[in-house]
Formats: structure tokens, sequence, C-alpha cells
């Protein structure tokens, strides 16, 4: 019988206006092409040259580790992930959606309804972007692709119960339930990006925080780094972070600290202050809202005059600068440094399994997990 289950491919959105390149490998967008001042489309993601540079044989060889002591496992594991993504150019996670939670699970541990899990250390202590094999590894299902004066694709992908689980050591339970999630990115308006995640558990209650990963360099993928950018931040508050960038469940002020962005300011003015850089959940608490979003962020390039804004569904955004990304070679032959580019992913807050004073990403059978993206670009 024929292998039935989706084969990594790309497609194209395009209005004339704006173009898109996507795979359905983790949902992730390659390419984002938008006008600067001088008309001129220019690609404003950092990415990989092809799909294939996306791929990493990770089911065999985290089945090879399995077999190993329980005492290497962690170890093991990370320094798998460390080399394949040398290698490929993983370790950033351009542009695709990670899951079933993003961010960082304190510990790989959580309780729900009593009953304690499990999940893979891909990041020792803890474990980050959903575990080995997350959704942004995935082959998603194509449901529908729409073309036209509001082009869309959706896509779709099947996570069973006991996903990122151990085969042979019960100590690393996965995740609880079956649930299958949709993502949707419609091209709105001539500059205009909306995307649309939905999650539907089957039997059983789970947790799910879905994120998009993108790396944005309005002047141009291939320019350099982010510093000179400006961003504004409708935040008042962060949720700080202990030394491995789990939050301890205290919400704390901006003002007065470098992570004040409630007014338009660069990036690198006060990057030096906190550490490698900024890579941390902003409380989405002082926006305006229109059409059931909230404003996020608003970022400029000073060179193209290009302009991002987004807006979202979600309580929080992480703000994160690129701070490990070291020499990756990217589309065009482009080598990707440090802070070349920086993330907005709009998300649930991280650990907030853990934190019962955080928004709950708890979702049971009858429920709909819901987050929606849009991304404004324009020229000022």
């Amino acid at each position: 019988m024929a292998d039935q289950s989706p084969k990594p491919e790309t497609f194209e959105l395009s209005n004339g206006n704006m173009k898109i390149l996507l795979t359905n490998l983790g949902c992730t967008i390659i390419s984002l092409s938008v006008p600067g001042k001088d008309g001129v489309l220019s690609d404003v993601v950092l990415g990989l040259d092809s799909v294939e540079s996306y791929e990493v044989p990770f089911n065999f060889a985290i089945s090879l580790i399995e077999i190993l002591a329980s005492i290497l496992r962690e170890f093991m594991i990370d320094l798998l992930n460390y080399v394949a993504c040398k290698q490929k150019g993983l370790s950033p996670y351009f542009g695709c959606i990670v899951g079933r939670v993003a961010n960082r699970i304190k510990d790989g541990k959580f309780t729900l309804d009593g009953v304690q899990y499990s999940l893979p250390l891909n990041k020792p202590p803890n474990s980050l972007h959903g575990g080995n094999v997350g959704f942004d590894k995935r082959v998603w299902e194509v449901v529908e692709h729409k073309k036209g004066e509001t082009p869309s694709i959706t896509f779709k992908y099947h996570s069973q119960d006991g996903e990122e689980g151990s085969l042979l050591f019960s100590v690393v339970q996965g995740y609880p339930g079956d649930i299958t999630v949709t993502a949707t990115y419609t091209l709105t308006s001539n500059t205009t990006l909306r995307l649309d995640m939905e999650g539907v558990p089957k039997d059983k209650p789970t947790i799910v925080n879905l994120a998009q990963h993108t790396y944005w360099n309005l002047a141009g993928h291939n320019s350099g780094n982010v510093l000179d950018h400006s961003i504004q931040i409708w935040a008042n508050n962060i949720t700080p972070v202990d030394e491995n960038t789990v939050p301890t469940g205290e919400i704390m002020a901006v003002k007065g600290t470098p992570f004040d962005f409630t007014s338009e300011k660069r990036i690198g003015n006060n990057i030096s202050e906190v550490g490698l850089g900024y890579d941390h959940n902003f409380v989405l608490d002082c926006g305006e809202e229109k059409d059931g979003l909230r404003h996020v962020a608003k970022v400029r390039d000073p060179s193209s005059s290009r302009v991002l804004n987004l807006w979202t569904t979600a309580p929080g955004v992480q703000f994160y600068t690129g701070n490990y990304v070291n020499g990756v070679k990217g589309k065009g032959g482009a080598i990707y440094e440090k802070h070349a580019g920086l993330c907005l992913e709009t998300q649930g807050f991280p650990n907030a399994i853990n934190q019962p004073n955080f928004p709950s990403v708890v979702v049971r059978p009858g429920e709909k997990y819901r987050h929606t993206m849009l991304y404004e670009f324009s020229i000022e």
C-alpha cells in the first residue's frame, strides 16, 4: 500500500503587492516580500534555501537514544539537537509554528487533573517548543489552497495522545490526549497577513500553546543586525525569568528598566543590559483593540521606512532578538549572525501550566483553542 502521509512541499501566496513562500513542513514561512520606500519588494524574513534544509532525521536518532541508559538521555538528546541544528541551521526555529506547547516548560514536567506528565528535556533542564520532534518538524496536511484577491492556505496536523513520550522509559509520558490543529495563512489586503491557529482536543484534556516563530529584519533578511530597528511594545509588564529563562511566576513592571518599550525605542539602546539580549514574555496589557485583536507591537526600520504593526488575541508576546543565531547559512548565501532578526511570538505565558496565576493553556474536550495574529506592513 502506498504511503499516504503528506510530503514536504512549497506553496506561494501572492496578491501583487506582497508575496509569501511557505512549506507544510512546520507551517513555515520561508520568505515574505513587501515593498520598501523605493517600491521594490524585499524579503524580510530569515530562512533557508530549500525545504530539504529544514529537515533533520530526528525519528531514527531519537529511537536510538531511547535505548541508552536513562542517565545519559537528556545529555544525548541535547547533543543530537545541537549537532543537527548546527549542520542544518535548524536551531533558530526559522519561520515555523512551534507546539504542542511553545516556549519552556520547567523541568519538562506538569500536572493536569491530578496526573503528572513529563516531556523530553530538549533544552536542559527544560522542555522547549514542544520537545524533540515538535510541530515545527512535522509535515502538515494541506487542507485548502485558495488563490485570487485574498489568497490563503490551510494546514492541518493531528497530534496523538502520548506524543513526545518515550518508547521505552515510562518516566517520559508525553502530552496527554489527541488534538487536531489547523493553521490558516491569508493575505487579507495589499500588505496584510492574517494567521488563524485552532486546536480541537478529541477525548482528553490537554495543554496547547502555539506560536509563530518568524525572524523579521525589515531592512532585508541579508542586511545585518536589527539593532537600529525601533520597536514599541504595548506592555506595562513582563514575566521575569530565572537563570534558565523560565518565568518565575512574578509580574514585573517595565517602567525604569531596559524592558520599557511603551514608547518607541531603538532596539540596541539597552540590549547590553539584559545579558545576551531580549528573550522575555511581555504582558499585553495596554494596547488598543480592534476587531477582537489587541495591538502588540510596532517595528520600524529607518533605512527602508518599512513598518510592521502586529495584532493578536494572545495575552503575551515573546520578544526575542536572535541571541543564539551564530553563523547560520541562510538564503542566497547569507550568513546570519547574532541579532540578525527579531521574533515577536504571540503566545500564552511560558510555563503557564505550572503557574496558576498565569492565563490557562488547558483545553478540554468540547472546547476549542484559538489564536489569531495580524501582520500589517506599511511605509512611514
